[in-house]
């Protein structure tokens, strides 16, 4: 791997989204005014606005590598991780979203794995992944940027954004039982 493809502008801008993640947890863990609250909140925006700039940049200026293709699901993966887990100390509901979060990316990095053995790779997120990654940001940043946010209301938010978990993930079940048979039928093939 080249010096010029570890620190291209997209994986620079990769880089950076991880090391907001402590900044990120370091404040909200320990906010006391609304306007620390704010500040966790602008990390996560900013996190946000950099994650859609690495795949802008990256795509116009064809600056695509191996270790980008890696390195941005792993930001936004630790990302998604940090602020649910963070979210799970003022909210007890978070809870749910949070077992929901873990059971569907271990899913996700099992079936990944096993597939690629089988020679079959999922092309990359799909529209209804891409959706519940947006509803996730949106509703989690306003749960951070709002503590004084009623409990109905967070607990609203907490029970969409699990919904569009839940449907990401058995969308992507689908999916990943689709390749398994298409893996079968390739191996009896043979």
């Amino acid at each position: 791997m080249k010096a010029k493809e570890i620190f291209s502008i997209p994986n620079i801008l990769s880089y950076v989204r991880i090391l907001l993640i402590p900044m990120f947890i370091g404040i909200y863990i320990n906010a006391q005014t609304t306007r620390d609250y704010y500040l966790a909140a602008l990390i996560i925006l900013i996190s946000g606005l950099t994650d859609f700039a690495d795949g802008q940049i990256a795509r116009r200026f064809n600056m695509i590598t191996e270790l980008g293709k890696a390195l941005d699901p792993v930001a936004d993966k630790l990302t998604q991780a940090a602020i649910v887990f963070s979210l799970m100390f003022r909210y007890q509901s978070m809870i749910f979203v949070v077992i929901l979060f873990v059971i569907k990316e271990l899913f996700m990095l099992v079936n990944d794995l096993v597939l690629m053995r089988k020679g079959k790779k999922l092309g990359g997120a799909m529209w209804y992944g891409k959706v519940s990654t947006a509803v996730f940001y949106v509703l989690t940043f306003i749960l951070i940027a709002f503590p004084e946010i009623s409990t109905v209301w967070a607990n609203v938010l907490m029970g969409v954004t699990g919904f569009f978990l839940l449907l990401s993930f058995i969308m992507y079940g689908r999916v990943f039982f689709q390749m398994y048979r298409e893996a079968a039928e390739e191996k009896k093939k043979q």
